[in-house]
């Protein structure tokens, strides 16, 4: 009999097919977004190094906390000295809070 598949299998195929392409390095860091039901998190990651470069997080999950979870991310990543980064969207299809999420980061003056 045939299994349908579930939503987080769905899921896991896209995170593997993006983290298939979507690499970082030190020059330009990928950000790992997740969203759970009550918070917002970014994760700036060196790839080459597997090591992790700075962290936020954000109470809420609406635009207005990705809003401020990309000011915050901003900052950080001013101070690190770091100009440009790659957008890991982490299997959440791109529009809502996640596209709201990148378009910060990009008025802040980070090159998506």
């Amino acid at each position: 009999m045939m299994n349908k598949p579930t939503i987080q299998n769905k899921r896991g195929k896209r995170v593997a097919r993006i983290r298939a392409v979507v690499k970082g390095d030190a020059k330009r860091p990928r950000i790992a977004f997740l969203r759970t039901h009550y918070y917002l998190y970014a994760q700036c990651i060196d790839d080459t190094t597997g090591k992790t470069i700075t962290a936020v997080k954000t109470k809420g999950t609406n635009v207005t906390s990705a809003k401020e979870l990309s000011a915050l991310l901003v900052k950080t990543l001013k101070a690190k000295k770091i100009s440009a980064i790659v957008f890991d969207r982490g299997g959440n299809k791109y529009h809502g809070v996640v596209k709201a999420c990148a378009d910060a980061i990009r008025e802040g003056g980070i090159v998506v």
